[in-house]
């Protein structure tokens, strides 16, 4: 029996997001590695962007301020990221990537983009970019329907 929300696209996204969970974890994790993809992608941000505050990483990561806060924390405490008191606001904290964090990430994207491969699985390359094209525009067009929109930086 097929129930007909197999076939929404918010059933498809979730087990598509669910998939790539496992898939990421999976690659990562037999490689060694205990960093979960929001982690990565706060490594990736703090490692792009220096010295920014928790709501500016939360927006360039498009995850919700409350629960950014507990990403950074586990990354502080894995000895990743620092906080430190902005300079420029002295009632927020700057928020930066550590040595460590660089050599993490570098020893861990190689895997990551595997991982990637690997999501996609059963496409060719070409339903791989017309999928890939799609997404982003959908995404691009939701933005500002999300709770936690994407705020990129000029």
């Amino acid at each position: 029996m097929t129930l007909e929300y197999y076939s929404m696209p918010g059933f498809l996204i979730r087990r598509l997001h669910q998939i790539s969970i496992s898939v990421f974890e999976d690659k990562t994790r037999s490689a060694g590695f205990d960093l979960t993809p929001v982690q990565y992608s706060a490594l990736n941000a703090l490692e792009e962007y220096p010295s920014i505050d928790q709501k500016t990483l939360a927006g360039l990561i498009a995850h919700d301020r409350v629960t950014i806060g507990g990403v950074v924390d586990r990354l502080v405490s894995k000895g990743y990221a620092i906080r430190s008191v902005n300079p420029n606001d002295r009632r927020s904290k700057a928020h930066d990537i550590t040595p460590s964090g660089r050599k993490l990430l570098a020893a861990i994207r190689p895997y990551v983009l595997e991982a990637q491969k690997t999501m996609l699985t059963g496409l060719t390359k070409q339903e791989r970019k017309a999928l890939m094209e799609l997404m982003k525009k959908t995404v691009a067009e939701g933005n500002a329907l999300s709770r936690a929109p994407l705020t990129e930086l000029d």
